[in-house]
């Protein structure tokens, strides 16, 4: 069972909200001044907080400073039920931190809906999402059914794209985010004399091309499909209202659908600061972890002339690279395919 706060020094208040949300299904705990309220939120964890501003002792505002404060309370979401209705009010109480306002007097059904809206908001953030596309599919059901971003779709489209399709273009402008379900993606750019650099390798899980998203701009790069492979499309305009409708909804998008920016980062410092083996090394352990995590025997899938751009160097060095960590027993090339042999000593090569 739910539990909810009532923070209010008028008895009459009080006990008549309070006798509401138990009516409703809720365990009621109840406060009659800021203090007090204080203290029984801290000793309670409640759910949900309905405070009023005006009290004795302590008023609202400082209940809510107090309380988001404590790191056992700060993400406890927090009503204000009061009279006050100047737009200044207002400002101040959402600046510091509160969910949402109820002005007084109110009807039943407007403070439940407002409690179970937030009690729908507060799941959807505890709630651990797969970053798959039935993580997606369901974290974006769920803040639809909360009641939060309602004009999202129900559910988004799984496309079939086979070798060689591309996915998008440089210069060209973002129409949706891709979630890569199955299959492999690679993104490059392309110089001024023509040569190709790869800036990402995407497989099974990996979402592309937010970043133009985000920053409102046209592709920086290319993308092109590997092997054949199935991607869920979500449009431009549902993914802007996920970023910008509702910050913590925001923050929870942006934590599933990134999390390969720190891999990204350290590719790029390995390019600019490692020796030509420590790259091609890197690189073997980068593809073998991308693309076969599930099939660790497997040889890997990728033509010497974009690895080579993938490495950022010449194919012939590439190959001579490679000819170098055969000899040495790190890997194992057989008709034209990489095995890796010893993981372990290129993700630890010295030089």
């Amino acid at each position: 069972m739910k539990s909810i706060l009532v923070i209010d020094d008028n008895p009459d208040i009080r006990e008549n909200t309070a006798e509401i949300l138990e009516l409703a299904g809720y365990k009621t705990l109840t406060a009659e001044n800021g203090k007090k309220g204080v203290e029984l939120a801290q000793k309670e964890k409640p759910d949900v907080i309905v405070c009023d501003i005006m009290m004795p002792e302590l008023d609202g505002y400082g209940v809510l400073h107090l309380l988001r404060k404590n790191p056992d309370t700060e993400q406890i979401p927090f009503l204000f039920l009061t009279a006050k209705t100047e737009r200044s009010d207002f400002r101040k109480g959402m600046e510091m931190g509160a969910d949402d306002y109820i002005t007084k007097p109110f009807e039943d059904i407007e403070l439940l809906n407002a409690i179970e809206t937030r009690l729908r908001k507060a799941a959807i953030m505890d709630n651990k999402y797969a970053a798959s596309h039935h993580g997606i599919n369901q974290f974006i059901k769920d803040v639809k059914n909360s009641g939060l971003m309602s004009q999202l779709a129900d559910q988004y489209d799984v496309e079939v794209y086979t070798k060689k399709q591309t996915l998008y273009q440089e210069g060209k402008r973002p129409r949706f985010l891709y979630y890569l379900v199955k299959g492999k993606v690679k993104g490059f750019k392309t110089h001024e004399d023509g040569k190709e650099y790869i800036t990402d390798l995407f497989s099974d899980g990996d979402f592309i091309g937010y970043p133009a998203l985000i920053e409102d701009k046209n592709y920086d790069d290319s993308a092109v499909i590997l092997e054949d492979a199935e991607i869920m499309q979500i449009p431009r305009e549902d993914f802007l209202q996920m970023i910008y409708g509702n910050i913590d909804i925001a923050a929870k998008f942006i934590r599933i659908i990134t999390q390969n920016v720190k891999e990204k980062e350290d590719r790029l410092l390995n390019l600019a600061y490692s020796s030509l083996r420590k790259r091609v090394a890197k690189a073997l352990v980068d593809i073998h972890g991308k693309f076969n995590a599930e099939n660790p025997n497997k040889p890997l899938e990728i033509s010497r002339e974009d690895f080579a751009h993938y490495v950022g160097t010449a194919t012939e060095s590439l190959i001579r690279t490679l000819s170098d960590f055969k000899s040495e027993k790190l890997i194992e090339i057989k008709d034209g395919k990489i095995s890796i042999i010893n993981l372990d000593k290129l993700k630890n090569l010295l030089f």
